[in-house]
């Protein structure tokens, strides 16, 4: 049975503005659909797992143990500013051959350390407190995933629209600028 509530609030938790978000954005808008499949695919079963795993009560040795919270702060923020660098120096559209999107593996990886996740999913095992541990992870991981299959392919499909209107330098740089201030804006929110 569908829990609407937990699906709603997912949904508009993830389909916000955040890092994911801002990376298939701007992957999508760089190399395109298909090239950054890898990507996506890499955060669906990240996402899932992060949730899945707050489900089974990982999200509560996190909330209890403030000095592992603040490492992962600290790891999220350093790894987010590296990405918003990467952003803010690409180059136009013209990808030389060491640029490259994500692949699933460093997707996956970043899910660990991306704050937005773990607010989502922790605050998400509410509208399942009534169930088991077991069956809230696997609400939790399902939720999740196919949801945020459905985010980041309309976010990668937005970007790839996009980049027909990023005609010229000027342009490109200025929408990969934004992308990577919008990164810098949301390291900041991580210590709020």
């Amino acid at each position: 049975m569908i829990n609407f509530a937990l699906t709603g609030f997912v949904f508009f938790g993830l389909f916000s503005p955040g890092p994911n978000v801002i990376l298939v954005t701007a992957s999508g808008a760089r190399f395109g659909w298909n090239r950054t499949i890898p990507h996506i695919l890499g955060i669906v079963v990240g996402v899932g797992v992060i949730a899945g795993l707050t489900g089974l009560g990982i999200g509560q040795v996190l909330s209890s143990n403030p000095n592992l919270f603040v490492v992962l702060q600290v790891i999220a923020c350093c790894w987010i500013l590296w990405m918003a660098y990467q952003l803010w120096r690409s180059s136009p559209k013209e990808v030389d051959s060491r640029d490259r999107p994500f692949t699933f593996v460093e997707a996956l990886l970043f899910q660990w350390v991306n704050p937005k996740i773990w607010a989502v999913a922790l605050t998400a095992t509410a509208f399942l407190a009534d169930q088991p541990p077991v069956s809230q992870a696997i609400t939790l991981g399902l939720t999740f995933s196919i949801l945020n299959l459905f985010v980041c392919s309309f976010w990668t499909g937005f970007g790839s629209l996009l980049s027909r209107l990023l005609v010229d330098e000027t342009s490109w740089r200025i929408f990969m600028r934004i992308m990577a201030v919008g990164l810098v804006i949301f390291s900041a929110l991580i210590f709020a």
